[in-house]
């Protein structure tokens, strides 16, 4: 099936279901993960290529990725050090340490196993939460803002869970360990040295045409050439994106490049979670419905208490302590490339990789 196809059938699905979902009350990220479900392999098998939509999709994280850090001015994040690092760090130490010593004692996995796929358990969805705290206006909230910071702490923290993976498998990367950090520190200096000297003159030099849509232009040229420099230097594209939307956070073409940003970023999320949908393998939930079931439920149980045990211990109200456990104790997008990178390095195996996967999916 071609891409052009494929890209119609799912716009013009989603342009039904989704909004037949928002009328029964279903939220519109689980919106797009049924359609992909109803045309994946598992159901209809009208679009069975889920691979050859995926990159484009994947520019919806990116997107995603770049607006949070355009939200995100240096006294801001300064402002936030507090549930950033603290309860950030707490939440996933404390989620990956009990989530990998079960899969280690009661699944009898090795040691390397268990430590990727209990910290990949431990990270939560950054497109599903932000997109459902948006649509029920919360973001603004205490448990919103703080459900906000751990989610941004949990996306930094998939870097350095990235560049350990090779490492456990005893393998050597140029891309990873001390080589990775290095590029990292370097391009970023580069980032912010070009931000500051070239892409600021560059906006005011657009903007001065009074063609307003370059504007959109230049916001998006410039994320495709930081997501194709990350991409040639092995860094993490997303990685790029957030610390991209920082560098130009307290620029004051700030507001113009968010407006017109933001709608591409919606609908690629959506692309998105069709194709996590498509990839559901179903089939696993009526070979295996205890393990599977189980394995969500108890991820979703698990999380919640030691969120919400975290909140009361910074001395949130009850209310805001359970809201903030329940709003981020399913599983997330960076697990699916924590894992598909363990699997590529041969940490982890298909028959693992298949159970795991469908567990993260079904408790988004």
């Amino acid at each position: 099936m071609s891409f052009l196809l494929q890209a119609t059938i799912f716009l013009g699905a989603s342009l039904i279901l989704v909004p037949l979902g928002k009328r029964l009350g279903i939220a519109t990220v689980l919106g797009y993960l049924f359609t992909g479900i109803l045309l994946g392999p598992s159901v209809l098998n009208i679009a069975h290529d889920p691979e050859a939509i995926m990159e484009l999709a994947e520019f919806g994280v990116i997107l995603l990725m770049f607006l949070i850090g355009l939200e995100l001015r240096p006294q801001r994040l300064w402002e936030m050090r507090d549930s950033i690092f603290v309860m950030g760090s707490l939440q996933v130490l404390i989620s990956g340490g009990v989530l990998m010593l079960i899969i280690l004692l009661l699944f009898q996995q090795q040691l390397s196993v268990s430590f990727v796929i209990g910290f990949a358990l431990a990270l939560s969805s950054t497109a599903f939460v932000l997109q459902l705290l948006t649509e029920k206006q919360q973001l603004n909230t205490t448990y919103g803002q703080q459900s906000f910071s751990i989610l941004l702490f949990q996306d930094i923290a998939a870097i350095p869970l990235l560049a350990i993976i090779p490492l456990l498998a005893g393998t050597e990367s140029t891309h990873h360990g001390i080589a990775y950090f290095a590029a990292i520190i370097a391009t970023f200096t580069g980032l912010f040295l070009f931000s500051r000297y070239v892409m600021r003159p560059f906006f005011r030099f657009v903007a001065k045409s009074g063609a307003t849509e370059l504007i959109t232009a230049v916001g998006l040229f410039i994320i495709l050439a930081v997501v194709l420099l990350m991409d040639t230097l092995g860094i993490s594209t997303t990685l790029g994106a957030f610390l991209t939307g920082v560098l130009l956070a307290d620029s004051e073409f700030r507001h113009e490049v968010e407006a017109s940003i933001a709608p591409f970023k919606g609908l690629l999320l959506g692309l998105f979670f069709m194709t996590v949908g498509m990839t559901t393998q179903l089939s696993l939930l009526i070979e295996m419905p205890l393990l599977i079931i189980g394995g969500a439920v108890g991820l979703l149980l698990i999380k919640t208490l030691i969120l919400t045990a975290i909140a009361r211990y910074k001395k949130y109200s009850w209310n805001n302590s359970l809201l903030l456990g329940t709003c981020l104790a399913q599983g997330g997008e960076f697990a699916f490339v924590i894992l598909s990178l363990a699997k590529s390095e041969k940490i982890l195996t298909q028959a693992l990789l298949e159970p795991v996967t469908l567990i993260v999916t079904l408790s988004m």
